[in-house]
């Protein structure tokens, strides 16, 4: 029963969402990269042995492989799923066969089809969030402080319950949550902080502090909190409701809160102010979609877009073997002319892909014995 258990709860849950962000991913590549005529020889969700597939009659093999970790789209002339050119092949076609290669098009068209794919995560969760705003409206509040705890960061800035919180390092908010939700990636960070009180308005330094709290699953969590809080009589709660266009709208909204909150949290990292910690591979992804099953369909729609993003901006890291790391170096090929050697791209490939396992084993660490031991 544990097993079926952790199939059904935990498991399951997150392939079907792992794999419909890749396939989302990957088709990003796939059809940028046809409309540039690159011809495309394989489309994969997962890795390794092919459980099940076909071919189209383009040549294209539609796969799903046995490793659900991932995914890959291979274009014809590559080497590998990390679209690698094949040097030693290249300079045996025929220059229309060059031309359907990803090594062999445009500048621009490669770099249209490697954006592609972060291009479409980024469009998922936008719609996923406006689709979540439609159906379910959003509860919001206002910025007013209803209680500032005793010897809190908000306390010893001078902030009073019935303060109107305006704007944070000059820009404007217009809910409590916009508050919390910069607050939170900035412990450690003074906040220049504008309220109005009694029809002033007046601009207060806050420092959040560094805070570990436990979520209702018992996970912990580290943040920057300054200690007020709002109620029903103060923040004027509501359920506010978006007409398609408004929800799309929000939803881009939402999407730039979880980018710009992201690289806050690695600059804190880098920094000091925020621990590695919360960095999560597989097997936190899976523990945390299997949380989220149990509060229902939408919560589980909520963490797949937040999911897509990452997955989005991972990619985007100038890492050799990611699609960051291709855009980078098409940047280099167009300001030098030239592409790089074959050599010292296989040299860079290489060392992208050392770097991409030294990650993977540093969130599996995370994931398992790091957190045991924490």
């Amino acid at each position: 029963m544990a097993i079926i258990g952790l199939l059904t709860g935990y498991i399951i849950p997150f392939i079907i969402v792992l794999s419909v962000l890749v396939f989302v991913h990957e088709m990003g590549h796939y059809l940028v990269g046809r409309w540039c005529g690159i011809r495309v020889t394989a489309f994969s969700v997962g890795f390794g042995p092919e459980l099940v597939g076909f071919t189209d009659s383009h040549g294209t093999r539609w796969k799903l492989s046995a490793i659900p970790l991932g995914g890959y789209v291979k274009f014809f002339g590559d080497e590998d799923a990390a679209s690698v050119p094949d040097m030693a092949n290249l300079d045996k076609f025929t220059p229309e066969e060059r031309a359907r290669t990803l090594a062999g098009a445009k500048l621009w068209k490669r770099a249209a089809t490697v954006a592609a794919g972060p291009i479409a995560n980024f469009l998922l969760a936008i719609a996923i969030f406006a689709a979540l705003f439609v159906t379910y409206g959003k509860m919001v509040s206002d910025p007013v402080v209803a209680e500032v705890r005793p010897e809190s960061a908000a306390a010893s800035a001078g902030i009073e319950p019935g303060d109107l919180l305006v704007a944070l390092d000059g820009e404007p908010i217009r809910t409590f949550d916009d508050v919390r939700r910069y607050v939170a990636v900035r412990p450690e960070t003074t906040i220049l902080m504008t309220v109005e009180r009694g029809g002033r308005e007046i601009q207060l330094p806050v420092t959040p502090k560094r805070t570990e709290i436990t979520d209702q699953f018992g996970n912990k969590v580290e943040l920057g909190q300054i200690g007020i809080v709002t109620n029903a009589e103060r923040g004027n709660f509501r359920l506010e409701t978006y007409s398609p266009v408004e929800a799309v709208v929000e939803g881009v909204r939402e999407t730039g809160h979880i980018i710009s909150g992201t690289f806050s949290y690695l600059g804190n990292i880098f920094t000091g102010r925020m621990s590695a910690d919360q960095i999560g591979g597989p097997i936190r992804i899976a523990e945390t979609t299997g949380q989220m099953a149990t509060l229902g369909f939408a919560a589980v729609l909520n963490f797949a877009a937040v999911i897509s993003v990452s997955l989005g901006l991972m990619n985007l890291f100038p890492i050799p073997v990611l699609d960051g790391g291709h855009l980078l170096m098409y940047a280099l090929e167009a300001v030098r002319g030239r592409p790089l050697s074959p050599r010292v791209q296989d040299v860079v490939f290489r060392f992208g892909l050392a770097m991409i396992l030294t990650l993977m084993v540093f969130a599996t660490w995370n994931d398992t014995i790091g957190r045991w031991i924490g």
